[in-house]
């Protein structure tokens, strides 16, 4: 293993392509070598860009000794294929989410990752910002009593202002349009402050530019006790937000509301709470886990979970019902 480790950046199809790889440029432990992308226009365009080689043939990067990790932002189709040959070929893999479209894809490649002993991420950012560490915090604590509703919302412009490319509503490119890219971030988050396994997922999807996916998402999740989580995403609202509502038996939270910081009601007003740093994120946990050896319980969880949570929704859009996700597979570590 090369020090700092040998990064590739593998495909240029996911627009935070650039961001992981000047991640793998800037980081202290990480230097980027190489760029290869199914599109070779694409591909070498980003490579001049980032001033490493551009490799036409995937087989061949994956097969250099010299080469110890790749960042994976192709199409989200690709991912079983992409990842799994990485994996195969003993290169450690940080990747876009969902990990993969289906359920036993995503299992596979943890599996396989865990067989071949290579360090697996999946970029899940939310996680680690502050305002997230200082809403677990007053969970842990108690103070909202038991959750009993949460809603978050993550909302941009991207197809009304043009900015987000159109491969981005491709069926199969894509998976699926608002909820499985940018809704991921919302599902994840959710599940987080649950601290549980939705029971049932009933989704609707609207298409307000006419895409052959949807471009508006509102999914509810209902948990064990009669609690209900809502997340939302949208590709068309001409003022982004992103808001997160907790309601517990004893009190509220709001963030990211006009008032903008994270506020806290407990039956005597509303006040604002402080918000720590952000935590290192999960770039900087791939890179230490592969120097110390370890695991990514918690992310690989998150992750798995995500893209159970995704298929259930995209299922519950197509059937018009509520659906029952898939269960996790039982620990084996």
């Amino acid at each position: 293993m090369s020090h700092p480790l040998a990064v590739a950046a593998i495909g240029f199809w996911h627009v935070h392509a650039g961001d992981y790889a000047r991640a793998a440029q800037n980081h202290p432990g990480t230097t980027l070598v190489a760029i290869w992308d199914d599109d070779p226009e694409r591909g070498r365009a980003a490579a001049e860009q980032f001033g490493v080689e551009f490799v036409a043939d995937l087989d061949e990067l994956l097969a250099r000794d010299g080469l110890d990790a790749v960042t994976v932002t192709t199409s989200t189709d690709q991912h079983r294929d992409v990842i799994g040959r990485a994996i195969a070929a003993g290169k450690h893999v940080f990747t876009e989410k969902v990990l993969a479209p289906t359920v036993e894809e995503a299992e596979e490649l943890v599996a396989a990752a865990d067989a071949a002993g290579v360090s697996l991420v999946v970029s899940l950012p939310r996680l680690h910002h502050g305002y997230t560490l200082a809403i677990e915090r007053v969970l842990d604590e108690g103070t909202l009593g038991e959750l009993a509703y949460s809603r978050v919302r993550l909302a941009h412009d991207g197809w009304v202002a043009g900015w987000l490319p159109d491969r981005f509503g491709y069926p199969a490119e894509a998976i699926g349009g608002a909820l499985t890219d940018l809704g991921c971030h919302p599902a994840y988050l959710t599940r987080l402050f649950h601290r549980s396994e939705p029971l049932r997922i009933t989704a609707t999807y609207g298409s307000v530019t006419g895409r052959e996916v949807e471009d508006n998402a509102v999914v509810t999740a209902e948990f064990e006790g009669g609690r209900i989580g809502v997340f939302e995403a949208s590709l068309v609202q001409g003022q982004g937000d992103f808001t997160i509502e907790l309601r517990g038996t004893q009190g509220a939270l709001a963030y990211g509301a006009a008032g903008g910081g994270l506020l806290l009601d407990v039956g005597d007003g509303w006040r604002e709470l402080p918000l720590p740093d952000d935590e290192p994120g999960a770039f900087d946990e791939w890179v230490r886990r592969i120097h110390d050896g370890s695991r990514a319980d918690a992310n690989l969880d998150h992750a798995l979970a995500l893209t159970r949570t995704v298929v259930a929704a995209n299922a519950s859009a197509a059937a018009h019902a509520a659906v029952t996700p898939a269960l996790p597979l039982p620990a084996t570590r």
